[in-house]
């Protein structure tokens, strides 16, 4: 899946990362909307880049499509078949989140260094942030989608220097799909009050 499907741009665009791209875009499509469908497609995707990721050297990145893996089965089983109920999270909850992402990057990434990481403090860093924010998902708190913002704009800065071009595009759109996010899910929470 590594054969070169198309060139863009003087980059060869693989099969794998052409078909892990859609299938992601579609997941985080549905997700906007807040439909339990999307489970699936992430678990999907989530396997594709795994494998995708490895071919790169980006271990955080591969070992993060575990987390969502198990998160989309979470999600699945954790979300009615009407959807997601977005609910804010505390203020408490929200420093904590971002107090653990940061410590927890301070003692992980050096070991990824060792292990011989292409770029072990970014992708440490978005690591966490993405579980965060795919856990925040999994839960249904709004506040999900301002960490997905993020993070995504994170990630395309690190598959940029990686030289991941297709992929760093599908991340930009991401980051903008994250902005409409949030403007849905904090909208359909302040509708349900």
């Amino acid at each position: 899946m590594m054969t070169t499907f198309f060139t863009l741009w003087g980059y060869e665009v693989s099969y794998l990362e052409f078909v892990a791209s859609i299938v992601s875009f579609i997941g985080v499509g549905l997700g906007i909307t807040g439909k339990r469908i999307t489970w699936p497609w992430w678990g999907a995707s989530s396997a594709l880049y795994g494998i995708f990721f490895l071919q790169y050297d980006l271990y955080a990145s591969a070992a993060l499509q575990l987390v969502f893996i198990a998160a989309a089965i979470g999600g699945w089983f954790g979300w009615s078949p009407a959807g997601a109920k977005p609910a804010p999270l505390s203020l408490r909850l929200r420093v904590a989140t971002i107090a653990t992402i940061l410590i927890l990057s301070i003692l992980v990434a050096p070991i990824l260094s060792d292990l011989g990481a292409a770029a072990a403090y970014p992708d440490t860093l978005l690591l966490l942030g993405s579980m965060a924010a795919q856990l925040l998902m999994v839960y249904e708190k709004f506040d999900t989608w301002p960490l997905w913002l993020a993070v995504d704009a994170g990630y395309v800065a690190l598959y940029a220097s990686q030289g991941l071009l297709f992929t760093t595009v599908l991340y930009i759109a991401f980051t903008v799909m994250a902005a409409i996010g949030w403007k849905a899910w904090y909208g359909s929470y302040r509708r349900s009050l």
